[in-house]
């Protein structure tokens, strides 16, 4: 499994060119799966249901499957949160892992960049960041690619990672 990260502000983009690549990748006849951190509480279940009930009544996982798709919640109950090497052990096989947030993470990253946003760049301080996608012009000493150009990304991720013109 390949892993590669994308690092930015919040509002730079990061989500919306993930979901332009993913297709690109899956094309590519890659299987891609995601590892995304969130920086709040968030719940995937709904209140009322009964996966919702049942972890409310204390079960520490609930697996809920249907013809079309499968998902387990695993309640912490006080144990550390994740890192990131623990959650893509969880992952079922695939070939590349995308990760969105874990900025410290050591992984290839590409650092997701708008002047907009007024915050700075993160890839002086990040030694995993080996391009920068923006929408703008910028002088770096690393690749800079168009933000809007999701194929010319996708090419240079795969490129990277060495699965340019890997078929399954």
């Amino acid at each position: 499994m390949r892993v590669f990260g994308f690092a930015g502000w919040s509002g730079s983009g990061k989500t919306t060119l993930i979901e332009q690549l993913i297709p690109r990748f899956i094309a590519q006849g890659l299987t891609v799966s995601l590892v995304k951190h969130a920086h709040h509480e968030f719940d995937l279940d709904q209140p009322g249901k009964d996966s919702f009930r049942h972890r409310e009544a204390g079960c520490r996982e609930v697996l809920v499957t249907s013809a079309l798709r499968w998902a387990i919640q695993h309640e912490l109950r006080g144990s550390p949160e994740l890192t990131l090497g623990e959650a893509l052990q969880r992952l079922s096989p695939c070939d590349l892992a995308l990760v969105e947030g874990f900025k410290g993470a050591a992984i290839p990253k590409l650092e997701v960049y708008r002047q907009s946003v007024g915050k700075p760049l993160l890839h002086p301080r990040d030694p995993g960041i080996v391009a920068v996608a923006t929408d703008g012009p910028l002088t770096t000493g690393l690749p800079v690619l168009p933000l809007g150009d999701p194929d010319v990304v996708a090419t240079f991720i795969l490129g990277h990672l060495g699965l340019m013109g890997v078929r399954n």
